[in-house]
């Protein structure tokens, strides 16, 4: 099995929690990025595969496929233990809604704070108006967080007792924002408590690692 990823796509490492929490073997590439350049030059599988010309692509054999929630739905089907989805229809409804919120609800907020992890805009009106986004979405992203708190309750995970694809999707995209410098957990108890378990996994733990060593060389500006 091989993964094409890229050094700071929240996507890639998706997946990449989910192959590390079934025990899959996998072969990873790193796609070339650069905050200035993006995904540049393409990777000629990841153009091939995917018309949306992005990561991840995951290769099992002949199958080729792209976008993180086909690959989980994928790897769920044709490894099922351990499951990273519940057992019931219902349940698995519901794990999937919490999956597309993280996709598609959070992550539009996020995406104003995203500029943080960028070289400073040259113009200052243009920097003004980026800041003010990054404002916008970190008290979008402070509202998300306390809908979370009120969904989780006292369960260790989102959906029930053990992990799940959602909790995968809705972890990258808090660990994202608080990479991002947004609003912190002080105010959601249970959320923070649920980090934590998160971040105990090792799973994740590799994947925060990857994450703050690629930092370390492509956003500069995050530690200033």
């Amino acid at each position: 099995m091989h993964l094409i990823s890229g050094p700071l796509s929240l996507f890639s490492y998706k997946v990449e929690i989910a192959l590390i929490e079934k025990g899959l073997a996998y072969e990873k590439t790193v796609v070339p990025f650069t905050q200035t350049g993006g995904y540049e030059p393409r990777d000629a599988t990841v153009l091939r595969v995917n018309p949306k010309r992005q990561v991840p692509v995951l290769v099992d054999g002949d199958l080729e496929l792209f976008d993180s929630t086909v690959i989980l739905e994928y790897l769920e089907d044709a490894y099922p233990v351990p499951a990273l989805y519940p057992a019931d229809p219902a349940g698995r409804a519901r794990c999937r809604l919490l999956e597309l919120t993280a996709d598609e609800i959070l992550l539009p907020d996020l995406r104003r704070q995203m500029h943080r992890s960028e070289p400073p805009a040259a113009d200052p009106a243009r920097r003004a108006e980026l800041e003010a986004n990054g404002r916008l979405g970190d008290a979008a992203m402070a509202r998300h967080f306390a809908v979370l708190e009120a969904r989780l309750g006292a369960g260790p995970f989102f959906c029930g007792d053990t992990l799940t694809v959602a909790d995968i999707a809705l972890f990258l995209m808090v660990f994202w924002s608080l990479r991002l410098k947004g609003p912190r957990l002080q105010g959601v108890p249970a959320l923070a408590g649920w980090y934590a378990r998160m971040t105990a996994r090792p799973s994740v733990a590799a994947a925060v690692t990857a994450v703050a060593a690629a930092d370390r060389v492509l956003s500069p500006d995050l530690f200033r």
